[in-house]
């Protein structure tokens, strides 16, 4: 179980997240809200980039907000960014293989394991240079994949991403869990993709919860529609 608690974020007069709970327990869960609403801001904090005021983020009995940034990368946080990290002088696999410098990882098996699970195992010993746009994304989620992670955080992983590219991404979001036991959280504005991967789903509006639990109720919920669907509240 992932367990954020009570967690605020003051910048300056502006209250970016206010006493934000949730307990996650489902292999892939997600975080949507409109934009301004906070969710990045949350993923921050979880990654330790934005310290908060207040609040607590645990998992397996660690208190992640005790951890130095790189502390949590050792200790099995993973995350992806909305541009993908990928340096395209270095091979696809040697990409994978600079997340174990700072992993308990087997090195190039490991990796190509990985690469094979994203579709990229043909890949591997090529430029990272020759990618198109969803191997690129398909190459940073191997990263997050490697080196034994607990958690693994995907911001808006399918931006941009047409249908098909869309399918292929869920497909492999869902298998994430099987291959390697972490717990899967999603950022994205696809609601059809969130209501696909997504066991439960935590809805952010001004830095505040207004709904979080099981995907489907979420979405019918009026003051989520009114939020984040451009409906009316009922």
């Amino acid at each position: 179980m992932f367990d954020v608690s009570d967690v605020t974020v003051r910048f300056g007069g502006v209250v970016a997240l206010d006493s934000v709970s949730a307990q996650f327990t489902a292999p892939v869960s997600g975080i949507i809200g409109p934009n301004g609403a906070g969710k990045t801001t949350l993923m921050n904090v979880i990654s330790g980039f934005v310290r908060p005021v207040a609040g607590r983020v645990a998992m397996e009995g660690q208190d992640l907000l005790r951890l130095a940034p790189h502390r949590r990368a050792r200790w099995g946080l993973r995350r992806s960014f909305q541009k993908e990290e990928i340096a395209e002088d270095l091979t696809v696999c040697d990409n994978v293989l600079v997340q174990l410098d700072h992993a308990r990882g087997q090195g190039r098996p490991e990796a190509l394991r990985m690469l094979d699970l994203v579709g990229l195992a043909g890949r591997a010993d090529e430029s990272a240079a020759r990618l198109n746009t969803f191997e690129r994304r398909l190459a940073d989620i191997a990263k997050c994949l490697v080196g034994q992670p607990k958690l693994i955080m995907f911001d808006e992983p399918g931006g941009g991403l047409p249908m098909e590219e869309t399918a292929l991404l869920g497909d492999l979001l869902l298998a994430i869990h099987a291959e390697t036991g972490a717990q899967v959280l999603v950022i994205d504005h696809d609601v059809e993709l969130i209501r696909r991967v997504c066991t439960d789903t935590l809805v952010l509006d001004f830095g505040r919860r207004i709904a979080f639990g099981p995907t489907d109720a979420v979405l019918s919920d009026p003051k989520v529609k009114a939020a984040y669907l451009g409906t009316e509240e009922v």
